[in-house]
């Protein structure tokens, strides 16, 4: 009975670009448990203006999971990184927020790199070059009326978090993803905003990881039967940061490849690459908790096969990958990182379409079609985690896979062969036991992120893939996308 005292109860926002949920962590000596409170699907809108978040419904889904989830300690709230939400000046939301993927800005980076060329900006704020940046959002809003009565900028977990509380800031790990900030200084990119003409006063406060923001206003505890005072608390905002915090490494000579939609693979250091080689790989310098750097590369991750499934009309996944196994492997790949995979529809096509382009075996069926993908997946892992050594000067021992990927067995078995290096998969709610664990320790239950790390490993499933077969086979199909 007395374990059960000592366990307190905090409640995980977790928002992905294809579903969102909300989880209960349950915390004690060592103790860490992660339930499903709800789950709803995160399905973007588009209008006569363009690709949208259908933001009201997502509120609405965390409400209901709060109402679900019970009486909790605190709230924490992460989700996908770049997109917001413009307030006017009473504090009211200016439309649906832009979808990443919006067309809106074809163009713009071009623009952008008259005035401030693309090695300056990368040395300013390390980071990758992604057409859907919101620096570059922002210079393709200039114009618009609804930009003309913006007074402020909230990024979408911020977004959430005021409508929750009613207070506003800008969380310092999703902060980073906009382009905007220094990642030596931890602060804004002063000289980055003066050459664009970018107003830093559209974004409110910093917040760090662990940092209070704010109570439950008494209409949500209305709204959601708590009972209150309930705090929510900064956590880790972007959901990539929370997964590497609960990344189960046991010292720091590992790479980490956090899977979904996307596949974000890279290191932990503890200063940023801000060489015109690292820029060249297109290796970003995202911050992370206490102070580190998350040195990674965006691949396109599985969302490649979501648009298959969903245009294959929703076949049965396991069934699928049971026949992706029996396909020869690496009869053909295609380049995981490449931007024309970006937008949604006729994935299968475009599949198809490269590899033509490339003088490879077409795959036909869905099984060739999924095998193909999940080769170009590990594939883009070998590859993002062999450059990202070499470049940053840190060699690794084990590659860490967490996130939704970690249920996909053959992609783990895959990514191990084609890094040569073991591949310990899990958690698959990394994000989740990583929001769960900073209010934890703003609450001083848990320590540093080391005893974070040491508490997932000691609770959590974890399975291990050790490589299999010869490297010389990978390095050969990466010469075959090498000499497209």
């Amino acid at each position: 009975m007395s374990a059960a005292v000592d366990v307190t109860s905090y409640a995980a926002v977790d928002l992905g670009a294809s579903s969102g949920r909300v989880m209960v962590g349950r915390v004690g000596p060592g103790r860490l448990e992660l339930t499903e409170a709800h789950r709803f699907r995160n399905r973007p809108v588009r209008t006569p203006d363009g690709l949208r978040w259908d933001v009201l419904a997502l509120y609405a889904g965390v409400l209901d999971g709060l109402r679900a989830a019970g009486p909790v300690a605190s709230v924490g709230v992460d989700s996908w990184a770049v997109d917001h939400g413009l307030l006017d000046a009473d504090g009211a939301l200016l439309g649906n927020p832009v979808h990443y993927r919006d067309a809106r800005t074809e163009g713009v980076p071009e623009k952008v790199w008259a005035t401030l060329p693309a090695g300056e900006l990368y040395a300013a704020t390390g980071l990758q070059y992604a057409p859907f940046n919101t620096l570059y959002q922002l210079v393709a809003a200039r114009g618009t009326a609804q930009f003309a009565a913006a007074r402020r900028l909230l990024l979408i977990p911020d977004l959430l978090t005021y409508w929750l509380t009613g207070e506003q800031g800008t969380e310092l790990t999703n902060a980073s993803t906009t382009q905007l900030i220094d990642p030596r200084t931890r602060d804004w990119s002063r000289q980055v905003a003066d050459r664009l003409g970018i107003d830093l006063g559209l974004f409110a406060p910093l917040r760090r990881p662990g940092d209070p923001a704010g109570l439950l206003r008494p209409e949500v505890l209305e709204e959601t039967g708590l009972s209150g005072p309930v705090p929510v608390t900064a956590v880790a905002s972007h959901d990539t940061a929370s997964a590497v915090a609960a990344v189960p490494a046991s010292d720091e000579r590992f790479a980490y490849i956090c899977t979904g939609t996307w596949s974000l693979a890279g290191l932990e250091l503890t200063a940023p690459v801000l060489s015109e080689e690292s820029r060249a790989a297109n290796f970003t310098n995202e911050l992370g908790l206490d102070g580190t750097v998350r040195y990674l590369r965006n691949i396109m991750g599985l969302w490649l096969l979501q648009e298959c499934v969903r245009d294959w009309g929703d076949p049965d996944l396991g069934g699928l990958l049971t026949e992706a196994a029996r396909v020869p492997g690496l009869r053909s790949v295609v380049d995981a990182g490449d931007a024309s995979f970006l937008a949604p529809g006729r994935m299968p096509e475009r599949i198809a379409e490269a590899c033509r382009a490339s003088g490879q075996p077409v795959p036909e069926s869905p099984a060739e079609v999924t095998r193909c993908i999940l080769d170009s997946l590990a594939l883009a892992h070998r590859r993002a985690v062999a450059d990202a050594q070499r470049l940053a000067g840190h060699p690794v021992d084990v590659v860490h896979v967490v996130g939704g990927g970690t249920r996909n067995a053959l992609l783990c078995q895959l990514t191990a062969d084609a890094c040569g290096l073991p591949v310990v998969a899990g958690p698959a709610e990394a994000a989740a036991l990583g929001n769960v664990l900073v209010q934890a320790r703003a609450q001083g239950l848990v320590g540093d992120l080391a005893g974070m790390r040491r508490l997932v490993s000691r609770t959590q499933s974890l399975t291990r893939y050790e490589p299999t077969g010869d490297t010389g086979r990978w390095r050969a199909a990466e010469a075959r996308l090498a000499d497209r």
